[in-house]
């Protein structure tokens, strides 16, 4: 049980719903914004007002999973209004409050160092992206079945990236009768691909190899499907890009050549927010029992 913590969850989709949801269950105390033209009411939770003192109760601040952009906005769907969280405004919260984000940038990053506070980048943890590549690759099954008209079954598919996601999509397409090929580039992944039984492709060399494939999958946050490698590809085929944006494709060649491609991020938060939501709050609330010590007056 949270009982006794005091959490803010600012911004955010559907994922952060399940968060206030799990949150209140465990009997925190939670503070929220960025969710005024939400169709439901959370009646346990409290509306976070900026210029009170609630600011020092806080044990956490939740971000949304893209953190803040480079000004200190908070985006949120639920909300026409514009959150800014200002460095005066988080110098007032506890030196124990951590800020949870899904990703971070140069801005956060400094910004929690000026102030003194443990930023904690969800999605650089192993334990999150892993449990997140299962809707990830469930929502990438959804687009490939939705934009192509041909199956899976017996279909050429390059994935691009072994890590956390691109392990699970190679196996996935692979389990579903396609003919996968995958990307890497050390000679370690190479191995691991060839234990999977699967055919690696040496991205250092990448010229080298015959890349015509139905479906392309991309996890690589940086430009490796450029022009060279989508001349190989026939008119019908499928790039998906599930990278971080700005993803890692030349969409304005592929859209040149004829060749739908897709950026795709964040699908967890869109095909399976509930779990997604679930994933998230279940480490916030592994990381909250154990990292914050601290004396609770329950009568306060």
């Amino acid at each position: 049980m949270l009982t006794g913590f005091h959490v803010a969850v600012i911004g955010g989709d559907a994922r952060q719903i399940e968060i206030i949801r799990r949150l209140n269950g465990w009997d925190a105390t939670v503070y929220i914004a960025g969710f005024n033209q939400l169709n439901e009411s959370f009646t346990e939770a409290i509306d976070l007002d900026f210029e009170s003192d609630q600011v020092k109760k806080l044990d956490a601040i939740i971000l949304p999973i893209p953190g803040m952009d480079e000004e200190g906005n908070v985006d949120g769907i639920f909300s026409n209004r514009l959150i800014s969280i200002s460095e005066d405004w988080l110098k007032k919260t506890p030196e124990h409050c951590l800020i949870f984000t899904g990703i971070s940038n140069n801005y956060l990053n400094e910004l929690t160092k000026r102030v003194n506070r443990s930023l904690i980048p969800l999605m650089d943890r192993d334990d999150v992206a892993i449990f997140n590549s299962i809707p990830t690759v469930e929502g990438t099954l959804m687009l490939v079945i939705q934009h192509t008209d041909f199956t899976i079954h017996g279909s050429k598919v390059i994935v691009l990236g072994l890590g956390r996601v691109g392990m699970g999509l190679a196996r996935t397409f692979d389990h579903l009768g396609a003919k996968v090929s995958v990307g890497v580039r050390s000679s370690k992944s190479a191995a691991r691909v060839y234990e999977m039984g699967l055919t690696p492709i040496d991205m250092t060399n990448i010229q080298d190899f015959d890349l015509e494939c139905d479906i392309l999958l991309n996890t690589i946050p940086h430009l490796v499907v450029d022009a060279s490698l989508i001349k190989q590809l026939p008119s019908h085929a499928l790039i998906l890009d599930l990278a971080s944006k700005p993803g890692g494709t030349d969409f304005s060649y592929a859209d040149k050549r004829g060749i739908k491609a897709i950026l795709a991020p964040g699908l967890p938060g869109i095909v399976a927010p509930k779990t997604a939501g679930q994933i998230i709050a279940d480490v916030v609330y592994r990381l909250l029992s154990k990292n914050i010590r601290k004396e609770i007056d329950h009568d306060s």
